[in-house]
């Protein structure tokens, strides 16, 4: 059978299933520069990546029998990659409800784009910034803002204590400091 006819796999026309999942009914929050990241991303995608792929598939294409040429299968398969991640950024980008941390700059208590300073039952301090969905990074401390810490932390004060509960078990976090970007 011809390969021409085989879709590769059943996730070429899905969108990117590893961005985590906005939940029903919420809003896309972002930071204005997790904003403009991705809108740079996908702008580099439209005008620098795809037309590169696609002038390397088209000389690809070109150099006749297509069934056993690399460039030709690679940059088509890279194609479809970059395509899907266009879509996923279009959509994301225009639900994306961008809020700006620094109105609260100077606020004592814990909202989103917050960084959040807190102490744990062990007594480990940890500083957390809650920002959105599409720009979580826990290696970098930066959480979504649908994460059970930041929920748990949210409209909470300085000095507050709240309550956590995880899978090890129920863990209070004290609250040092709150900061906003000015």
């Amino acid at each position: 059978m011809s390969k021409a006819f085989v879709k590769e796999s059943e996730s070429d026309d899905e969108d990117d299933v590893s961005a985590p999942a906005i939940p029903a009914g919420a809003k896309n929050y972002m930071t204005p520069q997790g904003h403009q990241s991705m809108k740079e991303e996908f702008l580099r995608l439209i005008d620098v990546e795809r037309p590169e792929v696609v002038n390397i598939v088209s000389w690809a294409a070109s150099n006749g029998d297509r069934s056993e040429n690399g460039d030709y299968i690679y940059g088509k398969r890279r194609l479809r990659e970059i395509d899907r991640r266009i879509r996923f950024l279009s959509k994301r980008l225009d639900i994306a409800e961008v809020v700006d941390p620094r109105v609260h700059h100077g606020s004592d208590q814990v909202f989103f784009g917050a960084t959040v300073v807190y102490e744990n039952l062990n007594g480990d301090e940890v500083t957390i910034t809650i920002v959105g969905v599409d720009e979580f990074d826990p290696l970098q401390g930066r959480i979504s803002w649908i994460a059970p810490v930041a929920r748990a932390l949210t409209k909470s004060r300085i000095g507050d204590t709240v309550i956590l509960k995880t899978p090890n078990g129920v863990d209070e976090l004290t609250i040092l400091d709150v900061i906003y970007p000015e």
